[in-house]
């Protein structure tokens, strides 16, 4: 009687990380984009374009979130092809021997 809710759990924890990973990285991608529009001055009516220094940070931020998040992708795959694990015990990532 345990295994259905066990299989659930297991079930919505795969789907939670394919919701973030399958779109919300490309949402903060195409948040990227419209923020480099807004930072060239980007406008829909021709001589109404303003640059604005918000949409230049709102680049570089979804810029770096996706960085981030790439990076800990690749790492998590290496560490365990190497037999370790990634761990965040010191704020920082950090590759630790698996424990038996």
């Amino acid at each position: 009687m345990d295994m259905i809710p066990l299989a659930l759990e297991g079930a919505w924890k795969v789907l939670a990380a394919g919701l973030v990973l399958g779109a919300g990285l490309p949402l903060l991608y195409a948040f990227a984009v419209k923020g480099m529009a807004m930072a060239h001055g980007a406008g829909a009516v021709i001589g109404q374009q303003t640059k604005s220094p918000m949409g230049k940070a709102l680049t570089w931020v979804c810029l770096l979130v996706i960085l981030l998040a790439v990076s800990y992708g690749i790492s998590f795959i290496v560490a365990t092809g190497i037999g370790k694990t990634v761990t965040f015990d010191h704020v920082i990532p950090w590759f630790v021997d698996k424990k038996k």
